[in-house]
């Protein structure tokens, strides 16, 4: 795994934190954004562990990071560490799909059993997010949450399909539907969970964080 931050101390500590986990391996440490993906570029990691924020703009990097990579190097998982709780940066992550995505709260590193099990659980194409990000989502969409269980068992079948950042063409295949019958299910989705309204990039991520919320 490659390990960015600017944060010199906290960069060094987390690498050290690495190269005494089981079964984790760093290859490379950066500190801004041209230094990451070039590191990215020659060492070919399984996972990225990287702020939000880093040189040259401060702004969100991290989030641009990932996108890059969900582009040119979709099998590289990408753990987001923040002290922000700012749902609009899990949605950033996020847009396009959760596999291989994970954010953490930077507090989170402390507890170090945790911390590995979430890289581990991104690198095997999974994803994790921070509980303290989907409660301020969900508490953003007060009264959204109890639409999750009006959802009806096919629904949320569709919608366990897009928790793993399948497309409607993968989910059809997988639940042996129309790729119609599953856009008529995800619009049914986002209207009970009162997302229609939204911008596209965003309910479909939204609508699976109140999932996975719901699943605890």
């Amino acid at each position: 795994m490659v390990v960015a931050d600017d944060a010199a101390l906290f960069r060094e500590g987390l690498a050290q934190l690495v190269a005494r986990a089981e079964g984790l391996e760093l290859v490379g440490t950066a500190s801004d954004l041209p230094s990451v993906l070039d590191l990215v570029e020659r060492t070919r990691p399984d996972v990225v562990v990287t702020d939000i924020r880093m040189p040259p703009t401060q702004t969100d990097e991290g989030i641009q990071l990932a996108a890059r990579l969900r582009t040119e190097r979709p099998e590289i998982g990408v753990v987001v560490l923040s002290q922000h709780t700012d749902p609009a940066y899990a949605l950033g992550l996020l847009d396009g799909g959760v596999a291989r995505r994970g954010y953490l709260l930077k507090e989170r590193v402390a507890r170090v059993a945790e911390f590995t099990d979430a890289v581990r659980r991104v690198a095997a194409g999974g994803s994790v997010i921070d509980p303290v990000v989907v409660e301020d989502l969900v508490r953003a969409h007060r009264g959204r949450q109890s639409g999750v269980d009006s959802l009806s068992p096919r629904e949320l079948e569709v919608l366990g399909e897009m928790a793993q950042g399948k497309t409607n063409g993968a989910i059809a295949a997988s639940l042996t539907l129309t790729e119609r019958a599953v856009e008529k299910h995800a619009n049914s989705i986002f209207g009970k969970l009162e997302l229609s309204t939204e911008r596209d990039i965003n309910r479909r991520v939204s609508a699976v964080l109140l999932y996975l919320d719901r699943r605890g």
